[in-house]
C-alpha cells in the first residue's frame, strides 16, 4: 500500500518556539517537517498545523509559520479532541431544495470533493500529542501515516516507545523521503525536480 497524494492530508503537530529547543535532534526533526509542508504545497496536498497551549509554549517556529497553514490552537493533547477531525473530514452539507426539485436520478452528481482519508502526521512530542492525535485518528477510521524522521520527543526512549505503540495500533511508519517519492510516484511528475530539490 502506497501513499497517494490525491488521497492525503498533512498535519504538523506542535513545532513550537518553547518546545523545540528541548526536543532531541530538534534541528533535523524541524527541517523534515518544513520539507513535508513545502512538498504538500507543491503537490496540492491539504496541510494543517496545531499548537499546544500557545500562551505557554509559544507559536509555531518561524519556518513552520511561514508555510501559512491553517492552525488549530488546543489544550487537549489530542488535536482530534479539539476538532481536528472536522477539519480532516468536514460534515456533509445538508441537501437543499423544494417540492419542485428534480428527482434524485435526474440530479447532477455532487460537486463536493471526495474525502482524503490518508492522514500524514508528524510532530512533537511523539509520545504525547502526536501519539494521542494518531490514535484518535485511527479510532475515527482514518489511515494514519507517521513520518518518523519528522517526529521528536525530549528523549529517544519516549520517541521510540511512541513508534512501537503506533505500529502496534495500525499506523504506517514512514520517512520524509518515503512520503516524497510515494506522493510523486514517477520521475516524470511535473513537480519531480522541485520536490527532489527539497530532499537531496
Amino acid at each position: 500500500m502506497l501513499l497517494d497524494a490525491t488521497q492525503s492530508q498533512l498535519v504538523l503537530i506542535d513545532y513550537q518556539t518553547a518546545l523545540m529547543p528541548v526536543i532531541f535532534d530538534s534541528a533535523f526533526v524541524c527541517a523534515n517537517a518544513i520539507r513535508l509542508g513545502q512538498m504538500a504545497a507543491l503537490l496540492d496536498v491539504p496541510a494543517w498545523a496545531t499548537e499546544q497551549n500557545p500562551s505557554k509554549l509559544g507559536r509555531s517556529v518561524e519556518e513552520i509559520g511561514a508555510l501559512g497553514l491553517r492552525t488549530l490552537s488546543k489544550m487537549h493533547f489530542s488535536a482530534v479532541e479539539e476538532g481536528l477531525g472536522e477539519w480532516l473530514r468536514p460534515p456533509a452539507k445538508p441537501v437543499v431544495g423544494n417540492a419542485r426539485s428534480l428527482p434524485k436520478h435526474l440530479q447532477r452528481a455532487s460537486q463536493e470533493p471526495l474525502h482524503r482519508n490518508a492522514i500524514v502526521l508528524a510532530g512533537c512530542e511523539a509520545h504525547v500529542c502526536l501519539l494521542q492525535t494518531a490514535l484518535d485518528c485511527l479510532e475515527d477510521e482514518f489511515e494514519v501515516w507517521v513520518v518518523t524522521d519528522a517526529c521528536g520527543s525530549r528523549t529517544e526512549r519516549n520517541r521510540d516507545a511512541a513508534f512501537d505503540r503506533l505500529a502496534g495500533a495500525g499506523a504506517e511508519l514512514v520517512t520524509t523521503e518515503m512520503v516524497a517519492f510515494e506522493w510523486l510516484r514517477s520521475a516524470e511528475h511535473a513537480q519531480f525536480k522541485a520536490v527532489h530539490g527539497l530532499i537531496k
